[in-house]
């Protein structure tokens, strides 16, 4: 796939795109450990979160404009010694997964990562998501653990798998 292009996403021109991709991950699968689809005001209060972060929303638009996924990370916990540690999320719309978007898109995210001085990306990963944990092995992501029984969904209980990839940065640490 070579004609596509990487865009750093907003509201107004990715929202609604990014509300569909993830409202179809709550309603069919566990990647989201969401009962209810999200509505318009929840997507205002993701994106002004993000931008209040400083955090990073990446999409992958075809030729057409049309958002193909998107990958983003965030706070890992809210306590300031974590402040080098990110936990982030890929997405791709279900038409599109399996043709490699999800591998650019995380090598995406790990080079914004280095830029920002990240040293440690966190995926929490439902431990059943194979796909996803190929990807993130395949990166360099390392297991970190399972927390067992953590979610529930679809009638059945959820275990949640950590990854980590551990980067270099920053160069210069501190405490505060």
């Amino acid at each position: 796939m070579s004609d596509f292009s990487f865009v750093a996403c907003s509201l107004e021109r990715h929202g609604q795109a990014i509300l569909e991709i993830l409202n179809e991950a709550i309603v069919n699968s566990t990647a989201l450990y969401d009962y209810e689809p999200r509505d318009w005001a929840a997507m205002e209060r993701w994106f002004a979160a993000k931008q209040a972060g400083g955090f990073p929303v990446i999409g992958v638009e075809n030729a057409a404009g049309e958002l193909l996924g998107f990958v983003t990370y965030g706070t890992f916990r809210a306590f300031p010694a974590y402040k080098y540690t990110v936990e982030h999320s890929i997405y791709v719309h279900y038409q599109h997964r399996g043709r490699g978007l999800g591998r650019r898109l995380l090598q995406q995210i790990i080079e914004v990562a280095i830029e920002n001085e990240v040293h440690v990306l966190v995926g929490a990963i439902d431990a059943t998501n194979e796909g996803s944990i190929h990807l993130h092995e395949s990166a360099g992501f390392s297991y970190a653990g399972t927390l067992n029984q953590v979610g529930y969904k679809f009638d059945r209980w959820l275990d949640l798998a950590f990854y980590q990839l551990t980067l270099a940065t920053p160069a210069n640490p501190v405490a505060n």
